[in-house]
Order: structure tokens, then C-alpha cells, then sequence
């Protein structure tokens, strides 16, 4: 590893040459001659949607993390509505979820006409952290909400003994945690229902797409006909059957995945180990890369955890810099390394400010934020990508270095 560098060394936003040429964007899909095979061949079937390839993702993902059923849907978003939609949630319920996350997962919830109830994070995770939940659990209490931060897996047993004490469900939002394990269990099987995301930016990818994969056959049934119109029956089934008699049992949505889409995810199905390795080699170099770096907090594991590593957030002590985060984001921007920043809490964007003005605060889940900043996490970066990003990161803390 080479010398942390000098504050002489002028930095691409003051001038100097930057690390890369072009941007290394933080997350980004990785397709390959055999996932656009898959594709074509269903192009030239006689099924685009509602199909037979919709029934072997679902089957062989469910298998894959460990659930009896996977319900597939148009987008994570359209999941965790779902979800909500399953367990229940309506007006005067509540469901508890964490600031710290993409606001779907709350919105999910206000979608049902339900009202989502925050609770504060665990110092090192950044997931929910259950004794703060025991504080804002309550009679309205429909269901908790987990959400696996950077794809490090919640502390599923205990929100899951606070859900089952108030005959609640334990909902977790693992979109960023597919291929995660807890306790040795994979991640899809230890919930009520558990929600996956296929963005591209993700462990594998259907364009858009999600998945609920769920052991309980009274609420996969629900989620497949909430995704189908609230129709109790699905058009492949009724061609095979020859009939054309339905009933609409539910108020549903048009939230199906296409065959397309399913082809794809079935293809990089078959890569999801490659790429969870990968994911986690990389997110041990950058922990080797940052560790003598004072000014730097790298992620959390905790020992019942292996994390999935959708993300790698560090946090910046912001007490050993000479400046802010936003400069650090922006100098290393200028290095061409394309950082972000997961999340702006839910509770702080105007809707949620305007239309609930709620002055509680979140000491944990609003300090990180403001340290926050994801580094660039995605399988099909090259060693070369990785040591920019190390360099960058180093050279950015060094100039910037009380």
C-alpha cells in the first residue's frame, strides 16, 4: 500500500490530475452473451409475461435463500407494497422501520394507509436497533420493518421475538442483502416475509424487479393475487386449464414481472456466488486499505453476521478533518470515483417534513448521515478499479487530514 499522501499533492478539484480518466460509477449491472440469450429466447416464445419463466424464477430463487415460496413483482417498491398489503397494514395500524433507508420502505407503509413509526439505529450497524423499537412498539403496531443496511443482515431474532409478542410480522427490506446470511441461516428464509430488489445496481439484476419470498402459503397466495389485479386466478393457468372464467377477490395491482425479465433473472441467478465473492473481496480490501486511516470508519460485521455487501459505507470522522463531508464527496467526485450517499432519513425529505412535522429526532441515524458516503461496490469492478478507489480515498483523507 503506498504512503499516505502529502498535503502538497494537489487534488484534481484543486487542479491536479485525477486519479482516473473516467468515472467509476458506484454501482452498475453486469450482463453477459448468455443473459442476452436468455432474453432472446424468450423474445421469440409464445410467452412474454405471465409465463412459464416467471414460475422457475420464483421457484428456484425461493430455493436459492432458503424460502418455501417467492412471489415475484415488478420492482422492490412494488414488494414491500406487497408486503405491507399481506401483513395487513391500514388505516390506524402502524408499522415501525427505521429513518436510515430509500424512503419505498416507508412509503410502502403510507401506501396502505397505515402510519410509519421510526426508530433509531444501532451505532455500528446502522440497522435498527430492537430497544429502541421496544420503545415505539404499541397496540397499533402492525409490523416491523427491518431493513439490511449495506446488505448486513438486521438483528433479525430480536425484532423478530418484539413482532411475535405483539402478534405482528416481521417484514425485512433485504434489497440490499441477497446472498446474506444470520446465524448461519440464508437471508429470505428467517422472516415473515422477506423483500428483495433486482435493480441494476444489485447482486443480480431483472432490469427492474423484486421478489417476497415468504415460508407461509396463506400469504404467498395473497401477494399473488394482490399482484395480479386481486384476481384469484393467473392467465397461463386458465389457458392450461381452457378456461376463461376469473374472479377479482381483492383490490390488487398490476405488479407482475414479465417472462423477460424472469429469463434474465434466471441467468444471473447462476452467477449470484461469483458475484457475492467478489463483493466481499473487494469489500475486504477496502477494510485492509482504510484501516490505519483515523480519519475513516469503516463498516461493521457483526459475528452472527456475512454481510452481502451491496454497499461500502464508510463513515468520516469528521473531528480528524479540516473539512466537511460534502468536500470529501466532492473531491473525490473530481478524482472521477463516483461516490454516493445512502440515505438522506426518510423523515427529513419535505414530504414527510410537510405533512407530518414531527420534531422527534434520531441522534444515531442523523449523525451517520452526515458522515456517510458509499464508496464503489459492484462485482464487476477490475483490481485496477478497486486500487483507484483506495488511492483516491487516501490521497482525498491525506490532503483534507487535520
Amino acid at each position: 500500500m503506498s504512503a499516505l499522501p502529502t498535503k502538497l499533492e494537489a487534488l484534481a478539484i484543486h487542479g491536479g490530475a485525477p486519479v482516473r480518466s473516467t468515472l467509476l460509477p458506484y454501482g452498475r449491472q453486469s450482463l453477459d452473451d448468455d443473459d442476452i440469450q436468455a432474453v432472446v429466447n424468450v423474445l421469440q416464445s409464445d410467452w412474454l409475461t405471465t409465463g412459464p419463466k416467471v414460475v422457475e424464477f420464483e421457484e428456484r430463487f425461493a430455493a436459492r435463500v432458503g424460502a418455501r415460496h417467492g412471489v415475484s413483482f415488478s420492482s422492490g417498491t412494488a414488494a414491500l407494497h406487497g408486503a405491507a398489503f399481506a401483513a395487513g397494514l391500514g388505516p390506524g395500524d402502524e408499522g415501525i422501520t427505521t429513518p436510515l433507508t430509500f424512503c419505498a420502505t416507508a412509503n410502502c407503509i403510507l401506501y396502505q394507509g397505515a402510519m410509519p413509526v421510526f426508530a433509531d439505529v444501532s451505532a455500528d450497524t446502522l440497522n435498527l436497533d430492537p430497544q429502541e423499537v421496544s420503545r415505539k412498539i404499541s397496540a397499533r403496531t402492525k409490523a416491523i420493518f427491518a431493513v439490511d443496511f449495506a446488505g448486513h443482515p438486521a438483528a433479525l431474532d430480536e425484532l423478530g421475538e418484539l413482532a411475535k409478542g405483539r402478534g405482528a410480522f416481521l417484514i425485512e427490506d433485504a434489497c440490499h442483502a441477497l446472498g446474506a446470511e444470520f446465524q448461519g441461516k440464508r437471508v429470505g428464509g428467517i422472516a415473515d416475509m422477506t423483500v428483495f430488489s433486482f435493480h441494476p445496481v444489485k447482486h443480480l439484476t431483472t432490469g427492474e424487479g423484486g421478489m417476497v419470498a415468504t415460508n407461509d402459503a396463506r400469504l404467498a397466495e395473497t401477494l399473488r393475487r394482490f399482484r395480479n389485479h386481486g384476481i384469484s386466478s393467473e392467465a397461463r393457468q386458465r389457458q392450461e386449464a381452457g378456461q376463461w372464467f376469473y374472479e377479482m377477490v381483492l383490490l390488487g395491482f398490476n405488479y407482475r414481472l414479465t417472462d423477460i425479465a424472469c429469463a434474465l433473472g434466471l441467468s444471473q441467478l447462476e452467477k449470484l456466488p461469483a458475484n457475492l465473492a467478489r463483493r466481499r473481496e473487494i469489500a475486504a480490501q477496502y477494510t485492509e486499505a482504510f484501516r490505519d486511516l483515523n480519519a475513516i470508519v469503516v463498516p461493521a460485521v457483526r459475528e452472527e453476521a456475512h454481510p452481502a455487501w451491496h454497499l461500502y459505507p464508510i463513515r468520516l470522522n469528521l473531528e480528524m478533518l479540516a473539512v466537511g463531508r460534502g468536500e470529501v464527496f466532492r473531491s473525490l467526485r473530481a478524482e472521477n470515483i463516483g461516490v454516493n450517499v445512502h440515505y438522506i432519513p426518510v423523515h427529513q425529505h419535505p414530504y414527510y417534513r410537510e405533512r407530518f412535522g414531527s420534531e422527534e429526532i434520531y441522534p444515531v441515524a442523523e449523525d451517520a448521515y452526515g458522515r456517510l458516503i458509499s464508496l464503489p461496490m459492484f462485482h464487476s469492478m477490475t483490481a485496477q478499479d478497486v486500487e483507484d478507489v483506495i488511492r483516491a480515498v487516501r490521497r482525498v483523507v491525506g490532503h483534507y487530514g487535520r
